[in-house]
């Protein structure tokens, strides 16, 4: 089949028009090359974080890490910090993790549980929501300097889905209004009701858009990832635009790459993915290219045994993979058992640095037979009971972050590629159509940088 560079990969054309699956009619920017200045520039470093990072709904966590009150955990994105916590009175806030007395953090750690927040330095102490309970030694201040009773500064906040977004500018418009996906989108996964059970983040040399720009693609698979190609169909990908930067790829999985001249047998990969939908194998007598639809119904199957509500859930959903893009930095892999989050943020001083923050999240079932799929990557023996939430790993500069061979791959090159941005003989990016997100995100980038937006 020859591609449509109007239309691109469509993977379920008998979606109807107000379907999730459905193909986004958004108009694509126009086609340019853009400056390579973006991803080194120090400049361009200052402008995002004053026209980019201050301004725009940041993804700073999930609601099932805040069970109880006082509980609470830190996002970290360029020069500050915040206390996400639950408060019995005002539910989710974000705090400034700031102290304003003398500008000490108040939380050191990744998260914890507390019944008011007290400042290491002079052991002033304030309430989950950031009210001033206490300054020490208050008689020895004039009272004009304290006058104001100094509290915790909030940042906005609200959540959709199961996710908790904040907002540093106060004039922002509502999230509602950020959200750029179709009613009902991410809550159709249920995030809500998954649990924490990995969180890595690794140190990449690497500019966060060169992140970005690797994980909103699968035309690198067949290069980088070969090892991919007998169980996605990286190149018939669906690529799909909406407002706001947000965007996604509907990925087909337990299907093989068009590119794979053997459309027919059953290898290893899919073996493994027939075994995480709870099939035998040895038992299927098929052909690899109905082995997707035969998944989807297995899944379906095994979830209605295990007491699992797949009823808002298409049959595409239960194989593939739709990796949506929510702007500015992130990517979720949603999948019917759990979610792969992905954030891209900023290293503080350095442009040529990010983070790769990813949370893997898993909706529990006390049914063994509802296996945790291999895609997940989980080390053996990773509880995945919700029951507990499992400390950050770090990996820096350098190191492999053992989030499996496809996330090492790209560990390794993206390193490279920011090397090459920096060549004379590279003008800039030349992107096709099965890189159209990447288009998308860039304009809506520029759109922010030049006071547009």
């Amino acid at each position: 089949m020859a591609y449509n560079l109007q239309t691109g990969w469509v993977v379920n054309e008998q979606a109807p028009p107000d379907s999730l699956e459905a193909k986004s009619r958004h108009p694509a920017p126009p086609i340019r090359r853009i400056d390579k200045e973006r991803y080194f520039s120090r400049e361009w470093m200052q402008r995002e974080w004053d026209r980019l990072w201050t301004r725009t709904w940041l993804i700073a966590g999930v609601t099932s890490d805040l069970r109880e009150p006082g509980d609470y955990f830190t996002f970290d994105i360029g020069p500050e910090s915040f206390i996400i916590t639950l408060t019995p009175e005002d539910g989710i806030v974000a705090l400034y993790n700031v102290c304003p007395h003398r500008g000490n953090r108040l939380v050191h750690n990744d998260f914890g549980s507390l019944p008011n927040f007290t400042c290491s330095f002079h052991s002033w102490q304030f309430k989950l929501d950031g009210e001033l309970i206490r300054i020490t030694d208050e008689e020895t201040f004039r009272p004009e300097v304290v006058a104001h009773r100094p509290c915790l500064r909030r940042a906005r906040c609200e959540t959709r889905a199961g996710l908790i977004f904040i907002n540093m500018d106060e004039n922002a418009g509502p999230l509602d209004e950020f959200i750029g996906l179709p009613d009902g989108y991410l809550e159709h996964y249920h995030l809500d009701e998954m649990f924490v059970v990995r969180h890595h983040i690794s140190e990449w040399a690497a500019n966060w858009k060169t992140g970005v720009d690797a994980f909103y693609e699968t035309y690198h698979l067949h290069a980088v990832h070969p090892e991919t190609q007998t169980v996605m169909n990286d190149m018939q990908v669906q690529c799909d635009l909406y407002p706001n930067g947000f965007s996604r790829m509907i990925v087909p999985l337990a299907a093989k790459s068009a590119r794979v001249a053997d459309q027919d047998s059953v290898d290893a990969g899919l073996a493994s993915m027939m075994r995480d939908a709870g099939m035998d194998p040895d038992t299927y007598t098929g052909s690899a290219r109905e082995l997707r639809q035969v998944i989807q119904q297995a899944k379906r199957e095994r979830a209605a045994r295990c007491g699992i509500d797949y009823s808002d859930l298409l049959d595409g959903q239960l194989t593939d993979s739709w990796a949506t893009g929510i702007f500015p930095n992130v990517q979720i892999g949603l999948h019917a058992e759990g979610a792969f989050l992905m954030r891209f943020l900023p290293h503080p001083t350095d442009p040529e640095r990010f983070y790769y923050n990813t949370m893997t999240l898993w909706r529990p079932c006390p049914d063994p037979s509802y296996k945790v799929p291999d895609w997940m990557g989980l080390p053996e023996g990773t509880d995945v009971s919700g029951e507990t939430r499992p400390d950050i790993e770090r990996t820096g500069i350098g190191e492999p972050p053992n989030l499996g061979l496809v996330l090492d791959q790209d560990s390794e090159l993206l390193p490279i590629v920011q090397q090459g941005l920096h060549s004379r003989a590279f003008e800039g990016p030349l992107w096709s159509e099965q890189e159209i997100r990447l288009r998308h995100f860039h304009a809506e980038l520029d759109g922010y940088i030049n006071g547009e937006k």
